[in-house]
């Protein structure tokens, strides 16, 4: 029976994983919402959009976002202003996010390792640079890819599937880096390995394909990479 070797390639989440959302409760708070109505904003996006490729459709993930924030404002009790420009205000800080604390190091880290890095979004790759120029990373990635091109947002295995093939690995020598549970089931099921950085988090859900990796956050992730 052959031996598994350890990865080669580290495909990165984005949105929560390397970038930071909570500054957008202050953009909420701006045009009149609640800061905490990002949490149920940000999962009604993700739902809306994994509902459109389950039923083989696609949407933008600004466009998705959008509908949902005009139609939780619209419902709003008391909320009144323009919701294209609230709307646009709250999206805009998309561009302006930062990576949270542990990302420089532990990137940098997998990099000097000799892994391959790249990162897979259901946001858009200009966001993903963005975010990466920001924080000095941008030259640690060879490529930034979003779900445009397969139109499929993870956890569709297509996703996973154009990230492996357009980077030239096998999805066995790929290990998927997220925050998100349904993010590692998904990857974990189209045939990559999966790292779930816990962070906070206190449990992963049963229901779930388990991680082949758990670690505390991304300085964990080299030394338990590379020791695999």
């Amino acid at each position: 029976m052959p031996v598994m070797t350890g990865p080669r390639l580290v495909l990165f989440d984005v949105n929560e994983t390397l970038g930071d959302l909570s500054s957008l409760r202050a953009r909420l708070e701006d045009i009149g919402a609640p800061g905490s109505l990002l949490a149920l904003w940000f999962a009604g996006t993700l739902r809306d959009g994994f509902a459109l490729t389950a039923a083989g459709g696609y949407g933008d993930f600004r466009e998705v976002a959008g509908a949902g924030l005009r139609a939780l404002l619209a419902g709003l009790p008391g909320w009144r202003g323009d919701l294209g420009d609230a709307v646009a205000h709250v999206l805009d800080g998309f561009a302006e996010l930062r990576v949270h604390p542990d990302v420089p190091d532990g990137v940098r880290r997998l990099k000097s390792a000799g892994l391959r890095l790249a990162a897979l979004t259901n946001g858009s790759a200009a966001t993903s640079r963005r975010l990466l120029e920001g924080a000095g990373l941008l030259d640690c990635f060879e490529a930034l890819l979003d779900v445009s091109t397969p139109a499929a947002w993870k956890p569709a295995r297509a996703a996973y599937r154009y990230a492996t093939d357009t980077l030239d690995a096998t999805p066995q020598e790929t290990v998927l880096v997220a925050v998100h549970p349904w993010d590692v089931d998904g990857a974990r099921r189209a045939g990559l390995r999966a790292a779930w950085l816990r962070r906070t988090a206190p449990a992963y859900p049963d229901t779930m394909t388990p991680p082949t990796y758990t670690v505390r956050d991304l300085r964990d992730l080299a030394g338990t990479l590379t020791a695999d």
